[in-house]
Formats: C-alpha cells, structure tokens, sequence
C-alpha cells in the first residue's frame, strides 16, 4: 500500500532553514508527481510546492517563492523540500501528497525565536 513518511521537522529560528523529506513507498515512485502542503492552526490546508515525475517542472505557492524548492531523487523514493529564509508564518505541519488523495502523517515546523 501507499505509504509517505515525512521528516526532517523542527523548531527553527526566524530566517534560518530546514529540509524536509518524505520517503515513499508501495507505488512506482518515479512515475508521478509530488507535492508538499502545509496547514497552520486554524487553517486550511494549502498547497506549498509540487514537482513534475523527473522533476523538470515544479510549481510554487506565491507565500514560498525563492525561498522553498522542492526536488526528488527518483533513485531514493524521496522528495524534499528545502526551507530557506524561514518566517513565523511558515510554522504549519507539512505534508507529503500523492495525486491529492494519499497523505503522510506530517512533520511539525515551528519558525519562533
């Protein structure tokens, strides 16, 4: 079956970075699109990036741009995101998505100083 683990959260100070990964399994990775999303308290959850099979395309929130990129490695079964210039806005729980329907179980990110 399915499964998406996500890591790499963390308590972070403002302005520092994080990388976040999400190990896959159960499904031939290398054949679709990924994306990360996140939701803060209180709130919806929102789509922060996706990337293209071989990763050649990737696609941004306006909130994130130049400051997040996300990547794979289709070898590893893996997708990153990796959080530069983090603001306290940025704190939600991140999580890895498959076709909008299979979810991880998230990775807490927290940007306080």
């Amino acid at each position: 079956q399915v499964q998406l683990v996500e890591s790499g959260g963390g308590l972070v100070q403002p302005g520092g970075s994080l990388r976040l990964s999400c190990a896959a399994s159960g499904f031939t990775f290398s054949i679709y699109a990924m994306s990360w999303y996140r939701q803060a308290p209180g709130k919806e959850r929102e789509l922060v990036a996706g990337i293209s099979r071989v990763g050649g395309s990737t696609n941004y929130a306006d909130s994130v741009k130049g400051r997040f990129t996300i990547s794979r490695d289709n070898a590893k079964n893996t997708v990153y995101l990796q959080m530069n210039s983090l603001k306290p806005e940025d704190t939600a729980v991140y999580y890895c998505n498959l076709l909008g329907k299979y979810w991880g179980q998230g990775t807490q990110v927290t940007v306080s100083s």
